[in-house]
């Protein structure tokens, strides 16, 4: 059996008396799709920036490909990143650029010696094309609806042709209507690609449609983890309530706190 692309082992992160993770294990397989589901607070968004070494872990290991990402230099923490691909929650496109100039960002600073302006064009070309936007080149950020610049947003990071992608709130602040086609995206770019993808979450609909696995954080740790089938039915009180977006009763609001 294959050894996972990517694992957390007994991985802890504070933030000075805020305990992020405390011995976090979790493993993510080559050409999969996990959600992270979890409170605000519980560590989502902190397991991406680990992963790419923003965020420095204060004990355990990380592994990305059989290299330990905790003990890399700064030379082979960028070979790392060049393999990952995050998309951020807004989508953090300049807007002094055009959209061509947004997508080719990136290659222009990874790539600007061994690629040629032709090849870069045809990337971002082609990068647009497949989430559904060809020829938007010469538009400005600021002529896009929130969906548009999304998936914009995605389209910069195919261009980096990564065997990993990152996706942070993919669907935050969108309509039902863009919420559906960017979770399409996400459904075609791995059927493709055959990329290994991690979404982090608090939209139910999306961690159903587009996962093969599901994990839920909280209380410093791994709370759940499986099919999306297992969240669907489980009887666990806590996970229950966050799936159906129920609030605590208000004597138990200072102890969910105190645990997410």
């Amino acid at each position: 059996m294959a050894a996972p692309l990517i694992s957390f082992v007994d991985a802890k992160k504070r933030f000075g008396p805020k305990i992020i993770f405390d011995g976090l294990t979790l493993a993510f397989e080559h050409g999969t799709t996990t959600t992270i589901l979890g409170a605000s607070g519980s560590g989502k968004s902190v397991l991406l920036k680990m992963l790419i070494g923003l965020i420095p872990a204060d004990g355990g290991q990380i592994l990305f490909d059989g290299q330990e990402v905790t003990r890399l230099d700064a030379d082979a923490l960028f070979a790392v990143r060049r393999r990952i691909a995050y998309l951020f929650q807004g989508a953090a496109l300049f807007d002094s650029m055009t959209v061509g100039e947004n997508v080719a960002y990136g290659l222009r600073e990874q790539f600007h010696k061994t690629m040629s302006e032709e090849e870069i064009g045809s990337r971002v070309e082609s990068a647009l094309s497949s989430v559904g936007l060809p020829g938007i080149q010469a538009m400005r950020p600021s002529d896009l609806s929130g969906g548009m610049k999304k998936r914009v947003g995605l389209a910069r990071t195919l261009a980096l042709e990564p065997e990993v992608i990152l996706y942070d709130e993919p669907t935050t602040g969108l309509d039902p209507i863009n919420t559906a086609r960017i979770n399409q995206l996400i459904l075609s770019i791995k059927r493709r690609l055959g990329l290994t993808s991690i979404v982090v979450t608090h939209d139910m609909g999306t961690a159903f449609s587009v996962s093969d696995r599901i994990v839920m954080l909280g209380k410093n740790k791994v709370l759940m983890e499986g099919p999306p089938d297992l969240f669907r039915t489980t009887p666990d009180p806590y996970v229950r309530d966050f799936i159906d977006g129920k609030a605590p009763e208000v004597e138990d609001v200072a102890v969910l706190l105190s645990s997410s």
